[in-house]
């Protein structure tokens, strides 16, 4: 009987269909199989004789050709004979044997800050069933970028934030990754070294306008942007609260606003100012009207005043740091360095009051020394 012939694609179109596989011997103990699944089609798999007289298999899947096949199961037999697991190991198994190590050789708080961010973004999403001699570095950068893709561009505060702790994530999951490499779980680390982590993400944006520079900066903006941008610097808000604006969100009796963000919607108070302004941008508009609207009468998006804000930023000589959110982030400055108490703030801008005790920590502290410092001292005066 002749020999089944897998090593060209002839010989394996020639095979009958059937559910073993055809074996091709690459050494003492090693097979290489290739089972036909149908006229033209079919999958791979190794075969390796173990001590006790029985075989450890691993499953291939498609390749692209014979010698490619024949590669991956010499690394897997390879492996194995160097201590690896004959067992494919998962992405989401090397993380739990990781939080199981880190658990008992460091703290039971190392171990469940591991566990979460692993339960967020490991176990239930494609990486975690990901076998680990088959993690492509594309898969790692995939999951990375994930991470950040529903963050707003415009919002480089909340995007450096994400890329952040994205990079935290990946540094988690490359020491989860490590140990499985030093447990003999795989046999190279080339699926996960060469991602690199996001660069100049560790500190936040720390410009601030003054209220020259904000007037400098207004005034070079377009007739049709600078009412929108001004609303922006006068109210806590985010450029996108201010973008959807109607009429009947604005109260000039009660001098409040309506807006709708990230919480929720929310009624607030405004300033003196910001009624006065809105007053005169609100004058014979019909309620449904949009208070803020580019010159053809559309709603601005975030491309279109990201454009005509850096026009007016670089014509009025500020650099790259100064964006759009950079009104936003000197509004909300400005209302602690005065004194607001941060819940009030954090209501009036719609984030959370952690939030603005971790990002604008710089803005309080002048008002909280002033506070110290009015309290009577038990040693002042002293010799």
């Amino acid at each position: 009987m002749t020999a089944a012939d897998i090593t060209t694609k002839k010989g394996r179109a020639a095979l009958a269909t059937r559910r073993d596989p055809h074996w091709y011997k690459l050494g003492e103990g090693v097979h290489l199989g290739f089972r036909k699944m149908t006229t033209d089609s079919g999958t791979w798999i190794a075969r390796r004789r173990h001590d006790d007289k029985g075989y450890d298999f691993r499953s291939l899947g498609e390749q692209s050709s014979f010698d490619e096949a024949k590669r991956a199961a010499e690394e897997w037999a390879l492996g194995v004979n160097q201590g690896a697991s004959a067992k494919p190991t998962t992405v989401k198994e090397a993380c739990a044997l990781y939080v199981t190590d880190i658990t008992h050789r460091k703290s039971a708080t190392t171990g469940k800050d591991a566990a979460g961010r692993f339960r967020r973004l490991v176990d239930d999403v494609p990486i975690g069933r990901v076998a680990l001699d088959k993690l492509r570095t594309s898969h790692v950068e995939t999951w990375l970028h994930a991470q950040v893709d529903d963050i707003e561009a415009d919002d480089p505060d909340a995007l450096r934030r994400a890329k952040a702790s994205a990079n935290r994530n990946l540094a988690t999951l490359k020491a989860a990754l490590n140990k499985a490499l030093k447990d003999r779980l795989v046999a190279t680390d080339a699926g996960w070294k060469t991602v690199a982590k996001y660069k100049g993400v560790g500190r936040r944006r720390e410009t601030i306008l003054t209220p020259a520079e904000s007037a400098r900066l207004l005034s070079a903006m377009s007739d049709a942007a600078r009412p929108f941008m001004t609303a922006i610097a006068l109210i806590p808000s985010r450029p996108g609260e201010i973008a959807a604006l109607r009429v009947r969100d604005f109260n000039a009796k009660a001098g409040t606003l309506a807006l709708d963000g990230k919480t929720g919607r929310r009624v607030v108070p405004i300033s003196t100012d910001a009624i006065a302004f809105l007053g005169g941008e609100v004058k014979d508009k019909l309620p449904g009207a949009l208070i803020f609207a580019q010159t053809n009468g559309v709603q601005w998006t975030r491309f279109e005043w990201r454009d005509a804000f850096r026009e007016a930023a670089t014509a009025a000589s500020f650099g790259p740091d100064v964006v759009t959110y950079t009104l936003r982030h000197t509004a909300i400055t400005n209302l602690l360095a005065a004194g607001m108490d941060s819940v009030l703030v954090a209501r009036l801008a719609g984030t959370s009051v952690e939030m603005i005790a971790k990002h604008y920590e710089h803005a309080d502290s002048g008002t909280l020394r002033a506070m110290l410092d009015a309290v009577p001292s038990l040693v002042r005066g002293t010799a």
